[in-house]
């Protein structure tokens, strides 16, 4: 039976990501936005002074260490009678993988650019992964506060690089580095001042000023003319334009001195779309007010040192959750209590009693789930499974500490099942001597520096020369092993098999040699 509630409530939703470049402020970003929403009192910094917490959503010791997120976070927040469920994403594109997956579990996202350096490498590859998943982009131009390029010519670059029409809805008076206000289009052309608070910990105090007032500045003058000629050629907000990915609103400020923060997360609640029925593998989308189901997005292991414990988040999909209510695991078919359900603010949580179609819930002490997996209630579903990237970089993982290989193998298994690194193994080198694929180098440092601190203990890697990774299947296994230079290994989360190369020449190589043997490629590494 359908239920009307689940549907006004999913209205009531709004779940989006922020991706960016690292070091455009997208951290810094993720809690001025908590901060204008009351969420938190004072915000913290990536790069904070002395006596300043870091931000909520970098919880990790190493996030805090190097100033970059590298690893997925969830916040949970209310703001204008709006529930928001932000994803942070990690900032480092050798965690692209992790990116990806918090992605599937998002129905908007912020892209944030660094004034001054405008669209980077990370940023067009996200993007791409964006409008490859039909996620709508609302863009925020950052660090507007310090010297950066022209405003225009920033949008004449959105639009000839992304293929997509940037539509300014607040607009800056002065040039990047001199910001003396903003012109707010969506309220018939509000022009708002700020006076930034000492260190930007808390809001920045908005004031609205008179446009006949500031006729006699230079750089407010020179702002209307460019809106004018923005009118001109048809830079306006279509509704219809943003959904299908057309268009993007942009807004511009300074997330480290909170300016123009409220005027984006205005932008969320009246412009971003609340949660849509989810196609699942048949195609056919599942409807919001269909029995619960949600799917597991990303799993992490001792948020709270305290108690070592794990901790599955769930992004809704359909129906109304209720904290202990039985749902089923779809991949094994067995019942699955939800006692321990959470609403998550970065390391923090609180008892999550309900949740509709759009939240993210974390389900603690979640042994049994993996990342991919689907809980629901009523007839089984299934939603499409979460790609894995193919690694590009390959190392033998072996324990320092001989009397410690009980808690190494235990960390291992952890790290794979969440995702941190892919874990292969073969009959070659033997279970004792685990090979860790990864993206990017930098998932290396996460493992070791997770296996050394959470569960003490420390690995030592010795790198591969492997540069390529293809799957392959049992037929061709055999033939591959014996081709020089070529290993094959089974990947340990889900059993597939993947021969890894030294070179793609080599791959070239191996591939004329046999033509009959699969080598499928993996999903693109969007790097």
């Amino acid at each position: 039976m359908s239920d009307p509630d689940v549907v006004l409530e999913a209205r009531r939703r709004r779940t989006f990501a922020v991706i960016s470049h690292p070091d455009a402020g997208k951290s810094t970003l993720t809690e001025a936005l908590a901060l204008h929403a009351d969420a938190i009192t004072q915000a913290g910094a990536v790069h904070g002074k002395a006596g300043r917490r870091g931000v909520t959503s970098d919880w990790m010791e190493m996030e805090r260490q190097r100033g970059i997120s590298v690893t997925s976070a969830a916040l949970r927040f209310t703001y204008r009678d709006t529930i928001l469920n932000l994803v942070d994403t990690p900032g480092h594109a050798d965690f692209s993988e992790d990116t990806y997956r918090v992605l599937t579990a998002v129905d908007c996202a912020i892209m944030l650019l660094d004034a001054a350096k405008g669209l980077e490498p990370q940023t067009l590859r996200l993007f791409d992964v964006c409008r490859h998943r039909g996620i709508p982009i609302v863009t925020f131009i950052n660090k507007w506060d310090r010297p950066g390029q022209d405003a225009l010519a920033l949008l004449d670059a959105v639009e000839e690089r992304l293929a997509i029409r940037p539509t300014p809805i607040t607009w800056p008076i002065g040039l990047a580095g001199d910001l003396q206000g903003l012109i707010d289009r969506r309220r018939e052309d509000e022009v708002v001042g700020f006076s930034r608070a000492a260190g930007g910990a808390t809001a920045a105090t908005a004031r609205v000023l008179d446009p006949a007032a500031m006729s006699q500045n230079s750089a407010y003058r020179t702002a209307v003319e460019e809106l004018d000629l923005l009118s001109s050629v048809g830079a306006e907000h279509e509704p219809e334009a943003f959904l299908a990915g057309k268009a993007t609103p942009v807004y511009f400020g300074s997330a480290v001195s909170n300016i123009g923060v409220r005027h984006l997360l205005d932008g969320i609640i009246d412009l971003a779309p609340s949660p849509a029925p989810r196609p699942t593998v048949s195609g056919a989308p599942r409807p919001l007010d269909a029995d619960f189901s949600g799917v597991v997005f990303k799993v992490q292991a001792n948020m709270d040192r305290a108690h070592r414990d794990r901790i599955a988040f769930v992004r809704v999909c359909s129906g109304r959750f209720d904290r202990g209510m039985q749902v089923v695991h779809a991949a094994t078919g067995r019942p699955f209590s939800t006692k321990y359900a959470s609403a998550l603010f970065g390391q923090e949580r609180s008892t999550l009693e309900t949740a509709y179609p759009g939240d993210v819930i974390g389900l603690v002490n979640a042994t049994a789930l993996r990342v991919g997996d689907t809980l629901c209630t009523g007839r089984a579903v299934a939603f499409p499974p979460l790609p894995a990237f193919a690694p590009e970089h390959f190392a033998v993982l072996r324990p320092q500490d001989l009397s410690r290989v009980k808690q190494f193998r235990r960390g291992v298994t952890q790290l794979d099942e969440e995702g941190v690194v892919q874990v292969l193994v073969s009959d070659r080198r033997g279970e004792q001597a685990p090979v860790l694929a990864a993206v990017g180098p930098m998932q290396f440092d996460v493992a070791l520096h997770r296996l050394a601190h959470e569960f003490s203990a420390p690995g030592v890697l010795e790198p591969l020369t492997y540069q390529v990774a293809r799957r392959t299947d049992a037929a061709g296994a055999p033939v591959l092993e014996r081709a020089p230079g070529v290993e094959v290994f089974t990947r340990t989360r889900d059993g597939a098999l993947l021969a890894v190369f030294p070179t793609p020449w080599r791959l070239a190589s191996v591939s004329r040699d046999h033509p009959g043997v699969r080598l499928d490629p993996m999903l693109d590494n969007p790097r």
